[in-house]
């Protein structure tokens, strides 16, 4: 394919994209397409494939979603990646038997299985939920490096809803040496049922 193609495809796209953008707006109040009533859903065509969205997918809500969804503490968190202060978050000390979700999509994230009291001021994990044999291609998180504050880290973000949850240090106790040093206030709690 030639470069003028590939450009004449990329904006198509991108014209395309703006115009779902628009009706995206102009519809969200009602979440109602301007053809029939049934539930809008957000569509991208390309040449070589079609790809359709429900309108609660995470993934493509806008910031004013978010906002109606959380609490501007959890948005300040997830959405704009801030870190609540040490010894505040409601998990820290939190030590009963279940699992931590993601607080933007319910994603399941930690297992209380893999939490420690670190002493750090955050809720701490030596591996994700889904992490077998030290392969997290099962779990529902992602890495990403993080130079945003002087010092190189690597954040942590939920691999469905790209929610910040935290930072990951190489730090942690055997046999993973993982610390996997997570916002309170990213999570909530679901504990097992006997």
């Amino acid at each position: 394919m030639s470069l003028s193609a590939v450009s004449r495809v990329f904006c198509r796209s991108a014209f395309r994209f703006q115009q779902i953008n628009k009706l995206r707006n102009v519809h969200a109040a009602n979440k109602v397409s301007i053809c029939n009533t049934q539930p809008f859903r957000r569509t991208s065509t390309c040449r070589f494939y079609s790809t359709e969205v429900e309108s609660d997918d995470p993934r493509t809500f806008t910031d004013t979603e978010w906002e109606k969804r959380l609490t501007p503490e959890q948005y300040s968190v997830t959405r704009e990646r801030k870190t609540e202060e040490p010894f505040s978050g409601n998990y820290l000390n939190h030590f009963e038997k279940g699992t931590y979700h993601c607080v933007c999509c319910d994603t399941e994230l930690f297992s209380s299985d893999a939490k420690y009291d670190s002493h750090c001021g955050w809720p701490s994990f030596t591996e994700a939920y889904g992490t077998k044999n030290g392969d997290e291609s099962t779990s529902h998180i992602l890495r990403r490096p993080d130079n945003s504050i002087g010092m190189i880290r690597t954040e942590v973000i939920c691999k469905n809803c790209d929610a910040h949850l935290g930072h990951v240090f190489d730090d942690g106790p055997e046999p993973t040496g993982q610390r996997f040093c997570i916002n309170s206030l990213s999570l909530k709690f679901k504990s097992y049922r006997p």
